[in-house]
């Protein structure tokens, strides 16, 4: 059955492991998190327990691994954790970490999966949110010939291309064309390695977790007496030894095609970073963490771009569900300071409303005479009143309550608003309102185009 709700997971479970590149031993908590909260890191270990959101614009570095920092706090190897929570349906969870990064286990999503799957998922009181894919975007690296495109199809798919132009591994394809295949072809498929990026990471001290269970090591050069006794110091292996197909004898591939189904992995896991459910056919030629990222970025640009510009839809003419009257029974405003005439939509997370500016609005009198335009602060005043009307929506007795604004963030200015325009405004819960906290991103439109935006926090009192 497809879920079209928001999903997250029923209780907590834990993983430990060593991280690859540290070398510390470190303890994995997947976490229940409410709706909207999607993907994001706990860092335990620091003080304040600083938490890192599964962010696109927060990579910093894409080298053996896509890393995330925020205010100085890193997050490495982010992508096999996150694949494993797209590949499972999961929307929102906290990922509690002791180190700087999750354990690397045997290089896959396996054991992540099966931490998953072990915490049970659960359905949440709020709908999914998702990307429908209507045009083709891609992205290109002309220097490394790789390129990655999302299309329209109506479920979301990844098709992955992979040539790094050695004869040990080849051309390989795989692909996955429903979500719900993800632990089944996908999720066991280990990271890989080729012995000269091998030798190099040993010589700059990466790979301190590493041991020859959680790669697979395509031998493409001669394997050399020296290289062979560095290797055996360094895995504790007594002998080490190339098998027919060009890979050391530390494992046996799991399927002959293993490097590109863990390449598409790679690609699932670095576009959780988007931040949305994407419903689209993905096709990754040669992707890599640092075109897989660029690519979640510009996806999260679009996205960001197309929710801002999309205007609430719905007949003005009809009646509304609050007219004035209704309103200033529900808000302490009165005129010439209120500033909302009409309530169209409610819900328990979001609000539409509207205003008609007339050239009989006072502020008109001072402001610009020869060129009226409304104050850009008393558009954020009319959206703070429309989301003044949701936030109370939530106590029995509105009339008793006041909202007192504490926090604006994230302003901006798109266009004029002067006499004869109708702005409509639409304001959305960005977390569930806690202990009278409320937490919302509001926009307004006019003229089809968006007028202004910004983010609400408010904080709901009783005034009686």
């Amino acid at each position: 059955m497809k879920i079209n709700n928001q999903t997250t997971i029923k209780k907590e479970v834990s993983l430990h492991g060593v991280g690859l590149h540290t070398g510390q031993n470190v303890t994995l908590t997947f976490k229940p998190a409410p709706i909207n909260h999607g993907f994001a890191f706990k860092r335990v270990d620091l003080e304040g327990e600083p938490i890192i959101p599964a962010d696109a614009s927060l990579v910093t570095n894409t080298d053996r691994g896509t890393s995330l920092e925020k205010n100085g706090v890193a997050i490495q190897t982010s992508e096999h954790v996150l694949a494993a929570c797209v590949g499972m349906g999961v929307d929102n969870i906290l990922l509690e970490l002791n180190a700087s990064e999750p354990p690397i286990m045997d290089g896959s999503s396996k054991y992540f999966v099966e931490a998953l799957e072990e915490a049970g998922v659960e359905e949440q009181d709020a709908p999914r949110d998702e990307f429908i894919v209507e045009d083709v975007i891609s992205f290109s690296d002309e220097e490394t010939g790789s390129e990655i495109l999302v299309m329209p199809s109506n479920e979301y798919q990844v098709t992955t291309m992979v040539d790094f132009g050695t004869k040990v591994l080849g051309t390989q394809n795989a692909y996955l064309n429903k979500m719900s295949d993800f632990k089944k072809e996908i999720a066991n498929s280990r990271t890989f390695s080729f012995l000269h990026e091998l030798e190099a990471m040993l010589t700059s001290g990466l790979i301190k977790g590493g041991d020859l269970n959680n790669a697979i090591v395509y031998v493409d050069k001669e394997l050399s007496p020296d290289t062979m006794e560095r290797l055996k110091e360094a895995f504790g292996k007594n002998e080490i030894s190339i098998k027919p197909n060009g890979i050391l004898d530390n494992l046996t591939l799991h399927y002959p095609n293993e490097a590109a189904r863990h390449k598409l992995l790679d690609v699932i896991g670095d576009l959780a970073l988007v931040g949305t459910h994407i419903r689209g056919k993905v096709i990754a030629n040669k992707p890599g963490h640092t075109i897989n990222t660029l690519f979640a970025k510009k996806l999260a640009k679009i996205i960001k771009a197309e929710k801002r510009n999309k205007v609430p839809k719905f007949d003005l003419n009809k009646p509304p569900l609050y007219d004035v009257t209704e309103i200033m029974n529900r808000l302490p405003h009165r005129p010439p300071f209120l500033l909302v005439d009409k309530i169209f939509e409610l819900t328990d997370r979001s609000v539409i409303g509207t205003k008609n500016v007339t050239m009989n609005e006072p502020f008109f009198v001072g402001h610009f005479p020869g060129k009226p335009v409304m104050p850009g602060v008393l558009q954020i005043e009319a959206m703070a009143q429309t989301g003044g009307i949701l936030a109370l929506s939530t106590v029995d007795d509105p009339e008793n309550y006041l909202t007192y604004f504490i926090k604006i963030d994230n302003v901006k200015f798109k266009q004029q608003v002067v006499p004869g325009d109708t702005l409509i405004f639409k304001l959305e819960l960005i977390s569930p309102i806690r202990r009278g906290i409320c937490h919302m991103q509001g926009y307004a439109y006019a003229n089809d185009k968006l007028a202004c935006e910004a983010e609400l926090m408010a904080k709901i009192v009783k005034s009686k």
